[in-house]
């Protein structure tokens, strides 16, 4: 019987040559189940990544072995999940990773409200967060699944440490359309008319909408696509987001900066870095709930546009600008990637499909309900 169909019966048993002994189970998810484990000798905890070599195919062994190679390159930064061995035996594949017992970022946001309203905390943590992309990105890796879920919090969500390497990939620019969440990809991300998608870039966006989530405790929009409405108005009105969240003028400008559809015109990370803790306050302390309906009401009223067909031929035509310019762009990378080969990008394959299963998809609404959340490492 395998670990997925009985993930239970590994409980109490021992791995790594007797070192550490299971004690329950953290969340199971499509390759495998997460347990935690305690050091026999010194009771210290772990997570342990715990992966059936029957059910991974060539493929599969491929993902995870780049999953755990870029993991173990970061694995020393304060702020990224520790990666402490990876324990290989004849019919199951384990990582063992730095345990964390307070759950994650989403939880702390959603559940907790850990942040509202705290401006130096939420400087605190974001900092760290960006620290953490910073780092990973210095050294050719792109995490692509930035997100709450993927943020383990410590110290009473004073700390934080990023986890989950599984869509992480060297590749400058990438065909991988759709990894992570859509709520925290970047319109190239998402957009199949592209040829290729900047991925730091794309990780400098999710860092965008992980800075709502602390400032306002709300998602901006579900997906940076001209399907979404609220993400449409947008494009047509760079202050909208002002109107429908409590920002202040200062993180509203860095806002605009973080989401600007022209990947090179993105704000860099260090920018952002001083630009965040310069910010005397992300939000405003008198904000009228109801505002938000009439702001919906008046961009909905065909009256508001003159002509509602030239409206969305404009949106259309700034979007499809920008899928002509990352067309371009891709073919020039392609043809620079042809004649000569970066140091830092060409050791290891993007992971396209590899299944993130630290947390499920939650989902954090305008009304931030309460959802569900997996694999924190503390159930």
């Amino acid at each position: 019987m395998s670990i997925n169909e009985n993930p239970s019966e590994r409980i109490g048993s021992l791995i790594d040559n007797g070192r550490l002994e299971i004690t329950h189970i953290l969340g199971v998810g499509a390759y495998g189940v997460v347990y935690a484990a305690k050091h026999v000798k010194n009771q210290r905890m772990y997570a342990v990544k715990c992966m059936p070599k029957a059910k991974i195919d060539a493929r599969q062994h491929r993902l995870h072995a780049t999953e755990i190679s870029l993991h173990a390159q970061v694995s020393g930064h304060p702020n990224i999940i520790s990666l402490e061995k990876v324990v290989d035996t004849s019919d199951t594949l384990n990582v063992v990773l730095e345990y964390c017992r307070e759950g994650d970022l989403f939880s702390m946001i959603t559940e907790k409200g850990g942040y509202l309203g705290n401006d130096q905390l939420i400087k605190q943590v974001f900092v760290q967060i960006l620290d953490a992309v910073q780092f990973s990105h210095f050294h050719g890796i792109y995490h692509r699944d930035l997100k709450p879920e993927n943020i383990l919090v410590f110290d009473g969500g004073r700390t934080v440490k990023l986890a989950d390497f599984g869509l992480a990939t060297t590749d400058v620019w990438s065909r991988d359309f759709g990894c992570g969440s859509t709520f925290y990809m970047s319109p190239g991300g998402l957009n199949k008319k592209v040829r290729g998608y900047v991925t730091a870039s794309n990780d400098v966006w999710s860092l965008g909408v992980i800075l709502i989530n602390l400032t306002c405790g709300r998602n901006p929009w579900k997906q940076a696509c001209l399907r979404d409405e609220t993400f449409s108005v947008f494009l047509r009105d760079r202050d909208f987001l002002k109107s429908i969240l409590p920002l202040s003028d200062e993180l509203n400008e860095i806002l605009k900066d973080i989401f600007n559809l022209d990947p090179e015109k993105r704000i860099s990370l260090d920018e952002l870095r001083e630009r965040v803790l310069a910010c005397r306050n992300f939000t405003v302390s008198e904000y009228d709930d109801t505002s938000e309906y009439d702001t919906y009401y008046k961009y909905s009223n065909k009256s508001y546009y003159d002509d509602e067909a030239s409206s969305t031929s404009s949106r259309k035509s700034e979007y499809d600008t920008f899928c002509n310019y990352s067309n371009k762009n891709y073919d020039d990378e392609i043809s620079l990637k042809t004649s000569r080969k970066s140091p830092h990008h060409s050791s290891t394959n993007s992971s396209a499909t590899a299944c993130s299963w630290y947390s499920t998809n939650s989902e954090m609404e305008f009304s931030t309900p309460t959802s569900e959340f997996l694999e924190d490492f503390d159930r």
